[in-house]
């Protein structure tokens, strides 16, 4: 293709003028652009968080559990990737609280959200994976329930019985 002398001249004459018009324009509208071509088309989109915060068990039931149960601090836990779920309180009053080591009470954790009812493992040598006995005062205690096929998750809601007490509402950490 044979091309003449005006062309090129008036091609490159062309280009030069894109060129400077371009670097003429304010940043804002070249940010507008940038921005108008799509969400994925320039930094890569910011990880949303949830607005939700856990609910930690709120004072009035704390001061009910202590005199209804003798305990406190209680916490459900995740543990070995979520096949266990560990149930612990701290005991204040050791006569309320006899009634959550006794072996004859059967401890039963239930799932709000998927109604599962987990028990305690019973071990063949060991026995069932709870601490039981008279409690003392001060003292942490603990059980832990069988969660197989992760039925109850992080950030679920449960209820725990043991015999007559009822411990409803705790998140699961």
């Amino acid at each position: 293709m044979n091309l003449s002398g005006e062309t090129v001249k008036s091609a490159t004459l062309a280009a030069l003028l894109a060129g400077s018009l371009l670097a003429a324009l304010p940043q804002s509208v070249l940010a507008q652009q940038a921005a108008s071509a799509g969400p994925g088309a320039g930094r890569p989109a910011a990880k949303k968080s949830s607005p939700y915060q856990p609910v930690k068990i709120p004072k009035p039931a704390k001061t009910f559990y202590q005199a209804y149960g003798g305990v406190d601090n209680l916490s459900v836990r995740q543990t070995a990737s979520g096949n266990l779920i560990r149930f612990s309180y701290r005991v204040v009053d050791p006569a309320r609280a006899k009634a959550l080591g006794e072996k004859t009470a059967t401890p039963y954790l239930i799932g709000q959200r998927s109604h599962a009812m987990l028990q305690i493992p019973v071990m063949d040598k060991i026995g069932q994976l709870r601490q039981s006995g008279m409690p003392e005062a001060g003292q942490e205690y603990w059980m832990v329930f069988s969660n197989k096929g992760n039925l109850i998750k992080t950030g679920d809601r449960v209820n725990v019985l043991i015999g007559s007490f009822h411990f409803d509402g705790l998140v699961v950490e």
